[in-house]
This record gives structure tokens, sequence and C-alpha cells, in this order.
């Protein structure tokens, strides 16, 4: 996250108000596009299990 410039204020937005996509019950993608930013969208990887689990943080996401 750090090198991408991704603080935990900015993933905690990205997960609570970001859209998201769901590959399976418990498979996820979370993403927000920051116009401040030139890198396109953020997105989370998310699992759902008792936890929430992030997997990773990218950037230039594309939705197709």
């Amino acid at each position: 996250m750090a090198a991408r410039g991704i603080s935990e204020a900015l993933l905690m937005d990205v997960i609570d108000t970001g859209e998201t996509r769901f590959k399976d019950e418990t498979h996820l993608w979370a993403f927000k596009d920051f116009p401040e930013r030139a890198d396109n969208l953020l997105c989370a990887v998310v699992i759902l299990e008792d936890r929430l689990i992030v997997k990773t943080v990218m950037h230039h996401f594309s939705v197709l």
C-alpha cells in the first residue's frame, strides 16, 4: 500500500463507500475512483468469512 500511495484511511474509504462486485458468496472487489489521483480506480480484493480479509490493494483497476 505504501508503494502505491494508499493509506489505511484511503483503503477504509474504498471498502466503506466504494462500489462492489462479487465473484461468489465470499470473494469480492471493492473499488472507488478518486479524481485527485491519476491512477484510475483503487480496488481492494476482499474475502468475507468470519471477518473481512483484504488480500491485496490495486491501482489502475479497470471494471469491464
